[in-house]
């Protein structure tokens, strides 16, 4: 993976995080904000690595 990609990657899950941050959804507390962070940079790291 190329620097870019990775951090393109990481840029994306972190507009994620804060998009869902700006939301006043009840049901999102710190901890599921969390998890769903290190899930969306983990996917898109996952993302970027796959070349067809």
């Amino acid at each position: 993976m190329c620097a870019t990609c990775a951090f393109t990657a990481a840029a994306g899950a972190s507009g994620l995080r804060v998009w869902l941050q700006t939301r006043a959804w009840g049901w999102l507390t710190p901890r599921r904000l969390r998890r769903i962070t290190i899930v969306s940079v983990i996917a898109a790291f996952a993302g970027t690595t796959i070349t067809f």
